[in-house]
């Protein structure tokens, strides 16, 4: 027998998220007078960085790009904040506007019922009903954990990126790291430095940038040179200063796609990584590069060019994907097979009957702060002007 859910009328938008996006959301439209409620699945403001994060990890953009609206970064706050100092900076924040989610409650299904204009959202507990909609959940809201060639072979132990937290645990082990990403490099430095060897499986192509230029940060330079010359030519710098700097890493094994760092992030969202030490260890040996696993074995894997190495663990840092498809019930404004907004940046924060995005963007906290402040002003002159009720109180 299914539970009955209680019913709950909201005089204001539902954002579905209490991460950074949601809380800039709700920032923005406290600014502009709209009252809001934001659902959050977990027990804690920002879960993917509190919980599923590991503890080295940093900002990997100076701070001034990483602000959400109406407040800068404490100014003792170092050029790249850790991780807990920004899960610090999103407390404040919450507390400097009054943002109060509604905890434990993971949103089942949301539909808009076009009859009567409103969407009903139902969590574990009960059925909100609101006139307008914002998806905070972002592009990272469920952990990929890929199907690969016999890894259940495999008798050692096999985590993803989000359940890892630090090296000391496989100190002393062979560890696979499997994925190149920025989570790959910095793990496997991570691992490194706590005395594990780590080996990066890298079977695709990838762009490797160093995290400064002449002390500059790399995106904010990448930023300023966009307002001055083409992507193509900001990308042939970025090129030049990356094999100046870093030196040819196609050598280490990381063959660089023909299409530029800027291009490919525009194109298909997929992200340069900014080293920030990982390929000093890897020239040294200290973390070796491999290819692609063909298949696993019981003690280790088999790869694409016929080695095989035995290790003890295996790290997924295979990425994450939107989860919005498992239960939005909408056709048009997000894509089924990804989970993302069908229609590009800049114009991906709005859809159709009051269904908004923040945070789709593939623009980090940047972009969730420009898609925050357009939802606001679009709300709020509906709020002001059209609202289809009067203010009900919870």
């Amino acid at each position: 027998m299914n539970k009955e859910l209680k019913r709950v009328w909201v005089p204001g938008p539902v954002i579905i998220g209490a991460g950074p996006s949601g809380l800039a959301a709700g920032a923005c439209l406290k600014e502009k007078g709209v009252p809001s409620l934001i659902l959050e699945r977990e027990n804690c403001l920002a879960s993917l960085w509190k919980l599923k994060t590991y503890d080295r990890l940093r900002l990997h953009l100076p701070k001034k790009f990483c602000e959400l609206p109406y407040m800068d970064f404490p100014p003792e706050f170092p050029t790249y904040p850790t991780k807990q100092q920004f899960l610090n900076y999103l407390n404040d924040y919450a507390n400097m506007f009054s943002i109060k989610p509604i905890f434990e409650e993971e949103v089942r299904l949301a539909e808009y019922d076009s009859n009567i204009g409103f969407w009903f959202v139902q969590t574990n507990n009960f059925e909100f009903v609101c006139q307008w909609l914002i998806v905070a959940t972002g592009e990272n809201s469920e952990p990929v954990t890929p199907e690969l060639p016999q890894i259940s072979n495999f008798r050692g132990r096999i985590l993803h990126t989000s359940r890892y937290k630090n090296g000391y645990e496989f100190e002393g082990e062979k560890v696979l790291v499997v994925g190149c990403g920025n989570l790959g490099m910095e793990i496997s430095l991570d691992l490194c430095n706590s005395g594990a060897q780590a080996l990066i499986s890298v079977r695709n192509m990838v762009h490797i940038l160093p995290r400064e230029i002449l002390g500059l940060s790399t995106f904010g330079l990448s930023m300023w040179l966009l307002k001055w010359i083409p992507l193509k030519l900001v990308d042939l710098f970025l090129l030049l200063s990356s094999l100046f700097i870093l030196g040819d890493t196609q050598r280490f094994g990381f063959k660089r796609p023909k299409i530029g760092p800027l291009d490919i992030k525009n194109t298909i969202g997929k992200t340069p990584v900014l080293d920030v030490g990982c390929l000093a260890k890897i020239r040294t040996g200290k973390i070796k590069v491999v290819p692609g696993v063909k298949n696993f074995t019981a003690d280790g894997a088999q790869f694409i060019d016929g080695r095989v190495e035995e290790f003890d663990s295996i790290i997924l840092a295979t990425g994450y994907r939107s989860n919005v498809p498992s239960w939005l019930k909408e056709e048009e404004f997000f894509s089924k097979k990804d989970g993302y907004p069908i229609t590009p940046f800049p114009n991906s924060w709005k859809g159709n009957n009051g269904l908004y995005s923040v945070g789709f963007t593939k623009r980090g906290l940047l972009g969730a702060s420009l898609d925050a402040h357009k939802i606001a002003e679009d709300i709020a002159q509906q709020w002001n002007l059209n609202a289809k009720y009067m203010h009900l109180a919870l």
